[in-house]
């Protein structure tokens, strides 16, 4: 709160701007490696139940162009996972009874 203070004021000290512009650009790519960890988690779990190879998520590395890519891919692909079978009271009956 007093870096802010002082650098309100008519004045500020170009030491202390320094400064804060260090820790900023400190701050930017810890910020932008958890942003990209938050989106290509999940994508590796969706790319593997969905029986793609999970390193498709490395394209969450490009931020916006690489994500759009994987969701076009996951969107408009045959994902290749087995149907889930029906439960025993809801499989039909051979021979049908009349």
């Amino acid at each position: 709160m007093q870096c802010l203070a002082f650098f309100l004021q008519n004045e500020p000290d170009p030491a202390l701007v320094q400064h804060i512009a260090m820790i900023v650009l400190a701050l930017i790519p810890i910020i932008i490696l958890v942003a990209i960890a938050i989106v290509m988690v999940p994508c590796w779990f969706i790319l593997k139940k969905a029986g793609f190879s999970p390193w498709l998520a490395l394209l969450c590395i490009i931020p916006s162009l690489g994500t759009l890519v994987l969701l076009y891919v996951l969107a408009f692909s045959e994902w290749k996972v087995v149907p889930a079978p029906l439960p025993v009271w809801q499989q039909p009956q051979y021979p049908p009874q009349a």
